[in-house]
């Protein structure tokens, strides 16, 4: 039995244990666990030092520095460049599309994510590849009504598996290939080594996440920001649009068929009925009622414009503001055109909302009287619209809309190229790229600074600071190492295939609780010495650290990217040992049957 390593690793071993209970119940908030973690791993080493030699092996203030540790900068940065994209709505077409994708297919739309996300992280780090579909599944699930939690965890899972696959997959298979390669004096791994095993259990897994997964995880429902309300506006055609001479069905249809279309007004009198075989032209009013979102939505499918639809290319960020008419304002009793609305405070009415049965044409908008109740939908600058929040007589209803800045959608993009592609070929790592990144949306008023505030996420940059202290201190007081050789002492006398299956195992729980790369430098070596004492090729358990080292699905902390789906989807704990343990079991008992049969073991 190895020697062990001392109380200081016990303490830890079973602080790790209990953070790993508080993590899984849904009732104690992730920030409220992860800082009570943090405050016992503060206290703890600061009233009981770990010394060796005279010296402190780890200082209480050690845990601090984790605050400014790479893995938390890279994921605040990378939250931030997403909200860029949002705010840009630089997404929106890809979004749209998938949304048709999924309103009509769903069974199709899920088997396509999930093999092409897989596929694109065998040779790209999966972090930027979650970054980038993040926000085009979540508004693609929302804009279908499906919740995004039916995707967005087994696409992340899906991520993973196809980083198994190469070497340059993810930062843990690079990392034990060099080890095995410089420290062990072993053959150099090939690109595609061992990508049979993996698209062998991979696709096995895959199959697993699409059909079975998004059934094992109750809905989660974001708190939306969708109005019951429904408005009346217009939507006007724009010449070489989508509707610009199609017939009314082709634009429900475009418009998955949830277009709630009142009349359609032709220069500005005549007025069509909205039937099937109805064709638009260019400068048609389509006279519609729906909701605020929906309202900018059909913008994009049909081509159209609804009133100020231009000033979203100016520079300054575009608002879009509920105000209510109230007793003796200013449009009490008085129509938009009677008061010079737009002209004295600036604002475009977009659209009316009547309470009870109370309707009005949307083409008479500036002309309509309007009464105690109204509710107008009015759209200007920031500033505008806090002038009129503070100073006015009338009230502003609480819910703002941050239009998407359309004018900056490119540059957004772009830069999301700059931040991805250096990552992806190996020029830059990732955590400078995403810097940069933060730093050039800004340059480019992709994003104000407010954006970047809303941006981060407070309990994520707790749990992550805690999962980090826990790695650290498993590793410093040689718990991490003991257990390791505890399994070693424990599997002697074992079958080689028993004992390889046990090790990718204890990779795989390892995983979980420090980081993927820590259990790597841990397992590599172990591996080699298994090995060699079972006279058996070295190549197979050096697979088995590879594989279990990157099975990061029973946690939150597991890896980085779990992190941020589980702040996206609004995922419980819970959720990801529903799925992630049986998708460990899947691939742990794959690779365990598949790795001796390959090797002859």
């Amino acid at each position: 039995m190895p020697e062990f390593p001392g109380a200081h690793a016990l303490m830890v071993m079973l602080l790790t244990a209990f953070a790993l209970y508080l993590f899984t119940r849904d009732r104690i908030p992730l920030e409220t666990a992860g800082m009570g973690i943090l405050l016992l791993l503060l206290l703890g080493f600061e009233l009981w030092p770990l010394e060796h030699g005279g010296e402190r092996v780890i200082r209480s203030t050690d845990f601090f520095q984790n605050l400014g540790h790479e893995a938390l900068v890279t994921i605040t940065a990378l939250l931030v460049v997403g909200k860029g994209l949002e705010t840009t709505g630089a997404l929106r077409p890809v979004a749209l599309f998938f949304t048709r994708l999924w309103t009509r297919q769903p069974l199709l739309a899920a088997l396509l994510t999930l093999v092409g996300s897989a596929v694109f992280s065998a040779f790209v780090n999966n972090t930027p590849v979650v970054v980038m579909l993040l926000p085009v599944l979540t508004a693609a699930a929302l804009r279908a009504h499906q919740a995004p939690s039916a995707i967005l965890l087994p696409m992340g899972f899906a991520t993973l598996i196809g980083g198994m696959s190469t070497v340059i997959g993810t930062s843990t298979n690079l990392l034990v290939a060099g080890i095995a390669e410089q420290d062990l004096g072993l053959e150099p791994f090939g690109m595609f080594s061992f990508s049979l095993p993996v698209l062998l259990v991979g696709s096995v897994a895959l199959a697993f996440l699409w059909l079975l997964a998004p059934r094992l995880v109750p809905e989660r429902r974001l708190p939306l920001q969708t109005a019951s309300r429904f408005f009346a506006s217009t939507l006007q055609v724009r010449a070489g649009g989508f509707a610009d001479g199609k017939a009314f069905a082709e634009i429900r249809e475009r418009a998955n068929n949830t277009l709630k279309v009142t009349s359609i007004l032709r220069r500005g009198k005549v007025h069509l009925s909205p039937l099937p075989t109805t064709r638009v032209q260019a400068g048609d009013q389509i006279l519609v009622r729906d909701t605020i979102e929906r309202l900018h939505e059909y913008e994009e499918l049909l081509g159209a414009s609804l009133p100020g639809g231009e000033l979203r290319y100016s520079d300054e960020p575009q608002q879009v503001a509920e105000l209510v008419v109230t007793r003796g304002s200013p449009l009490d009793k008085r129509s938009i055109r009677e008061a010079h609305f737009d002209e004295i405070y600036g604002l475009t009415p977009l659209a009316i909302y009547r309470p009870g049965d109370r309707e009005t044409q949307a083409k008479d908008l500036f002309d309509t009287q309007l009464s105690t109740g109204d509710v107008l939908l009015v759209q200007a600058n920031r500033a505008e619209i806090r002038r009129l929040a503070t100073e006015s007589s009338m009230l502003v209803l609480g819910r703002v809309i941050e239009l998407p800045r359309a004018g900056r959608a490119r540059a957004a993009v772009g830069i999301l190229a700059l931040v991805i592609a250096p990552a992806a070929l190996g020029l830059l790592p990732i955590v400078l790229t995403s810097v940069a990144g933060v730093g050039l949306m800004i340059a480019a008023k992709c994003l104000s600074w407010r954006n970047v505030r809303d941006a981060f996420n407070v309990p994520l940059t707790i749990i992550i600071v805690a999962s980090l202290g826990l790695g650290q201190a498993l590793l410093k007081t040689g718990a991490a190492e003991w257990l390791a050789q505890l399994f070693v002492a424990v599997s002697a006398g074992l079958p080689i295939p028993l004992i390889l299956s046990g090790l990718m195992l204890m990779m795989a729980i390892l995983t979980n609780v420090v980081s993927n790369n820590a259990a790597a430098i841990i397992g590599t070596p172990i591996a080699a010495s298994f090995a060699a004492g079972l006279g058996a090729p070295v190549e197979p358990f050096i697979l088995a650290v590879i594989f279990g080292a990157n099975m990061s699905f029973l946690t939150p902390i597991g890896y980085q990217t779990n992190l941020l789906i589980m702040s996206a989807g609004g995922y419980r704990r819970m959720d990801f040992l529903r799925i992630g343990a049986p998708l460990t079991l899947i691939m742990w008992s794959g690779f365990s049957l598949l790795l001796p049969i390959m090797y002859g073991l």
